[in-house]
């Protein structure tokens, strides 16, 4: 019996210009030093021998539009079976809410998580741009998944915990939750309160 499927958007920025672009390429900081994120090694020591966990690897993530991100999911739809969980972070995240608000997803989901997700404010020196802005209208959003789960966190210096509420102000039935002990942009080496919520989604 094949696994049970985890497909997880990563993140990514926008800029209103070429010349805010290529700006943030020369400022931005440089470091040699290996990352490590929950969503990689983490995630699969932590559900890797039950889950089939795929990555798509974003177009221009640095410089991403919707409608790309849009066709390279959509290339993925073949190989995906029902009962799947989505994961979004960050821009992966709001990428997500969107899609899902405006086209019924061709395979059931159990599943949506969305992490660190804008509602309309981002970064300071960045702009969510390049149609990424959600439409007025989310309710399909909660309609095409069983489980939708919003994690934010007080100490995202990224995100502000007040996209939260914008959120919660639309969504009526989505659990949102928000952690006080996660620094930062949920730039973590583990993250083992999503990893409890899947597991317990799929003993449901």
């Amino acid at each position: 019996m094949p696994k049970p499927q985890i497909l997880f958007i990563h993140g990514g920025m926008t800029f209103k210009t070429k010349k805010d672009y290529l700006n943030f390429l020369k400022k931005r900081p440089i470091s040699i030093e290996k990352k490590i994120k929950w969503h990689q090694d983490f995630l699969d020591k932590e559900l890797g021998k039950k889950f089939e966990i795929i990555r798509p690897q974003m177009p221009l993530k640095e410089n991403a539009t919707y409608q790309e991100w849009a066709i390279h999911l959509e290339r993925f739809f073949p190989y995906l079976r029902h009962d799947l969980i989505l994961i979004g972070t960050s821009l992966g995240g709001i990428f997500l809410a969107k899609y899902l608000s405006e086209y019924k997803f061709p395979k059931r989901l159990l599943s949506v998580y969305l992490v660190c997700t804008p509602f309309d404010g981002y970064t300071p020196g960045e702009d969510l741009v390049n149609g990424f802005a959600l439409k007025y209208d989310l309710s399909l959003l909660e309609k095409n998944t069983k489980n939708l789960y919003l994690l934010f966190s007080e100490k995202d210096d990224v995100v502000p915990v007040e996209q939260a509420e914008k959120y919660r102000a639309k969504l009526k039935k989505a659990k949102i939750i928000i952690y006080k002990n996660i620094k930062g942009h949920f730039q973590v080496a583990k993250f083992p309160e999503i990893v409890k919520l899947i597991k317990s989604d799929l003993k449901k």
